[in-house]
């Protein structure tokens, strides 16, 4: 699945020049937590959320602090206007992180989580097509649908032995399986809770699979 498939085409946009007070009507009227900016040519150019605006001078947040004491002067004077201007363009964070609408779903995720970030605005030529959000990840995963390449038991099974040595944390262990009319048997030395958890999760994602049932502390039946 990728970005263009998820993604919220009708977005609420901002003007650099636009007012910190105008910014925050539009957010909590339309019930979004972050907005993108852009100039009169439609180019992004930032973006504003809540973490922007709650160290602003309406909350009376306007003295020092110890981070603060720490700034070269520029820094302190730019934090300054970022807390203190009316204009969004002051108080937006700017060169924000975006991604390309043919980019994967998995991407998105991993930018989010790795930048702590809740949107990530969608570009096309550099053009502002769209945005991605937490919720629409969480969409995401309501309709997708489980593996649709499996179909009996030995394609099952060979599904299974596949997605073993992907990138689940079970590659290398000896993980022996079988299936009886939908029904997958484990045998092997696997030995934490996670990787146990993590194998009867796979299998059970598998299309056609009815139940799992583990036999880490028998031996595997010849």
């Amino acid at each position: 699945m990728r970005v263009k498939d998820v993604m919220t085409t009708v977005v609420v946009k901002l003007s650099p020049d636009n007012s910190v007070r105008q910014a925050a009507r539009i957010m909590l009227d339309n019930h979004v937590s972050g907005l993108p900016v852009v100039d009169d040519a439609g180019v992004l150019v930032g973006i504003l959320s809540e973490g922007d605006l709650i160290r602003r001078t309406e909350l009376g947040w306007g003295g020092p602090t110890a981070t603060d004491a720490t700034l070269a002067a520029d820094e302190r004077a730019h934090a300054y206007v970022r807390r203190s201007s009316w204009r969004v363009g002051d108080a937006m964070t700017a060169n924000p992180v975006t991604i390309d609408e043919h980019a994967p779903i998995g991407r998105v995720a991993a930018l989010m989580q790795d930048r702590g970030i809740k949107r990530i605005p969608v570009l096309r030529d550099g053009r502002l097509i769209g945005i991605v959000s937490r919720a629409d990840l969480l969409q995401a995963i309501l309709s997708a649908k489980q593996d649709e390449t499996a179909a009996g038991d030995d394609a099952i099974r060979r599904s299974i032995l596949i997605r073993l040595g992907e990138n689940t944390g079970l590659e290398g262990l000896d993980i022996k399986v079988a299936v009886s009319d939908g029904v997958v048997h484990l045998w092997g030395n696997v030995e934490t809770d996670d990787c146990r958890r993590a194998a009867r999760i796979l299998a059970e994602g598998v299309r056609g699979v009815r139940s799992v049932v583990e036999h880490y502390s028998e031996p595997y039946p010849q």
